[in-house]
């Protein structure tokens, strides 16, 4: 069998540069920069001028910071504290937090006798670890609505221990007459096994 091959040569003709147009370079000017809501422009906190920014800023909180003989210490009773707990309790509640809102109801909060501490006990030291993580926003609404900022939550775990179950029939008959004696005049009186 025989194949030929033709070869055919194309050739390639260049475009003419003298209809090309190129475009001239656009220029890109940089993003000003960005201001805060009070007009400002942010500066960064790697800069000295972040850092001298950083500086007045703590200056002037040490400034707004009350002194602690200027905070109050208004008494009250019982009576109010557990309002404003219940309230709070609620809160939490509508707020979707309901895991805080059942530990502070497991329990009625009760005043101490020195009027600022708030004992609440707790059935599992879970639970109290959970509390105590979380009870930092409880204190402040309290100290705010109470008027007193020497308010503290002493949080007890009271785990009661669990009673012994009954499995056998002995055991079984046993707790019914101690509830009711009158299950023993029965079995005698029918002359039942146990």
């Amino acid at each position: 069998m025989d194949v030929s091959v033709e070869q055919t040569t194309t050739t390639i003709t260049p475009l003419p540069t003298s209809e090309l147009e190129v475009d001239t370079p656009e220029i890109i000017q940089p993003p000003a920069p960005k201001k805060e809501d009070d007009g400002e422009v942010k500066v960064s906190a790697f800069s000295l001028a972040g850092l001298r920014k950083k500086k007045e800023l703590q200056e002037s909180q040490r400034a707004q910071v009350r002194n602690v003989d200027e905070l109050p210490r208004e008494a009250f009773n019982e009576t109010d504290m557990r309002l404003q707990w219940n309230k709070f309790a609620q809160r939490l509640s509508d707020n979707g937090q309901k895991i805080m809102a059942t530990y502070m109801q497991i329990n009625d909060p009760v005043l101490d006798a020195d009027g600022v501490t708030i004992r609440l006990e707790l059935p599992n030291s879970g639970s109290k670890v959970d509390f105590d993580n979380s009870k930092h926003e409880l204190l402040g609404y309290l100290r705010g609505k109470l008027h007193n900022h020497d308010i503290v939550i002493d949080v007890h775990v009271n785990e009661v221990v669990a009673t012994r179950h009954a499995f056998t029939p002995q055991e079984k008959f046993d707790k019914l007459k101690a509830i009711n004696p009158a299950v023993e005049t029965l079995r005698k009186m029918f002359d039942l096994d146990i």
